[in-house]
């Protein structure tokens, strides 16, 4: 099977990074995919291990592909729908959607394009074939529960920490720590850190060995002291972050994979320099307008009102002109496609019909007058109710079969 950890020279190394998206920026798609599989599953009543294994399977995807090609909100609902299947909890791809379109605006919900389930599901081949078929996924949960029953102390305390660590094992998966350790090793770095904030320290522990000079030496062997104060440190990180990009804006959103462009906004030429001189010195069109500003991001229109955006015109009905705008002969190059259409060919009036020209009489019978007609059908062959022939006789026998 693939190996799946790596180290932080590979993270700075992935294929959003050299598609030229910045470290911090992918890091901030990261945890945006991630939050939002964790919300789109819990207002869907899945499961945590259902959550976490499509966040794992989020962090795989783009450890082999960029953010610029796939964009992510796509990507959590494909992984999402895909972790249902192997968790044995699944749930209808168009479910997945409808409760995506009442989480994302219109227009982060543009990126998945005028049929979401059809780039859902050609997303979710791509996906099995990124992660190499490898579906089972293991997570801290089971190691946090398994080692906190080990513990001996007031329970009262016992039980705050546990539930702290469990919170610190929910916002990891915002991380990329799944990406570079075991669930073991995450699970005791996580109730290490628990253990501190919470101030209960963990004295003894059952099937303690002389041996052991720490309670983690029972259930992991070479763990260092550096190693868990970085997982500590990556998931605290994580809260101070959050209070940095408040102050920031939001993400801009992306196209479908099959439009996939940058998900950052390409600085867009200065329209003066492109047009002619006597171009520029004319006043600057008025704003276009349909349903709303098409500027502004917070009015874009939905997917559905865009699939039929020329209006229907009759046969012979010219094509609208813009106001102020003067008909003109068509263009070099004009193709005959976009012309309207020709006039109908004149009606050439039929030449008087002759004597010959009589009604043609009925054909004969397919039987000749020297053969003897078929004999009628039996009672029993009667029409059925399609027009063909069944036998009714055996009717009785078919219904008790």
């Amino acid at each position: 099977m693939p190996c799946w950890y790596y180290d932080k020279k590979d993270l700075r190394e992935t294929p959003s990074i050299l598609d030229g998206i910045s470290f911090e920026t992918e890091r901030r798609y990261r945890k945006e995919g991630a939050r939002f599989i964790m919300e789109c599953g819990t207002k869907m009543g899945l499961g945590h291990n259902t959550m976490a294994t499509g966040v794992v399977y989020f962090h795989r995807f783009y450890m082999c592909h960029s953010f610029r090609s796939f964009p992510r909100y796509v990507t959590a609902c494909c992984c999402l729908f895909f972790a249902g299947k192997v968790e044995e909890t699944p749930k209808k791809c168009r479910d997945i959607i409808k409760t995506a379109r009442g989480i994302l605006s219109d227009n982060y919900f543009y990126s998945f394009g005028e049929d979401p389930k059809e780039e859902v599901m050609t997303l979710e081949r791509i996906l099995l074939q990124t992660i190499k078929f490898d579906l089972q996924v293991e997570h801290p949960y089971t190691f946090l529960l398994k080692y906190a029953k080990c513990f001996k102390g007031d329970q009262q305390k016992l039980q705050k920490m546990v539930q702290m660590a469990w919170n610190f094992v929910n916002d990891s998966l915002s991380t990329v720590v799944c990406l570079q350790w075991e669930p073991e090793i995450i699970a005791v770095a996580l109730i290490h850190l628990a253990s501190k904030l919470s101030k209960f320290t963990v004295q003894d522990w059952e099937g303690r060995q002389p041996q052991h000079q720490r309670w983690w030496d029972m259930f992991v062997s070479d763990v260092t002291m550096e190693i868990l104060e970085d997982i500590c440190h990556q998931v605290l990180d994580l809260y101070q972050s959050t209070q940095k990009e408040a102050l920031q804006p939001n993400s801009p959103p992306q196209k479908p994979p099959s439009r996939a462009d940058s998900p950052t906004p390409a600085k867009a030429p200065n329209p003066s320099v492109l047009l002619p001189p006597a171009a520029q010195q004319l006043p600057p069109p008025p704003p276009i307008s349909n349903n709303g500003n098409l500027g502004d991001p917070s009015k874009i229109q939905p997917i559905k009102s865009l699939s039929n955006p020329v209006p229907s015109m009759g046969p012979g009905e010219p094509l609208p002109m813009p106001p102020g705008s003067v008909p003109a002969g068509p263009p070099a190059g004009y193709h005959m496609y976009h012309a309207p259409p020709p006039p109908p060919p004149p009606i050439v009036p039929m030449p008087y019909p002759g004597p010959g020209w009589g009604v043609q009489p009925a054909p004969g019978s397919q039987y000749p007058a020297n053969v003897a007609q078929p004999p009628p059908m039996p009672p029993n062959m009667a029409p059925g109710p399609g027009g063909s022939y069944f036998n009714a006789g055996r009717q009785p026998q078919q219904r008790y079969q």
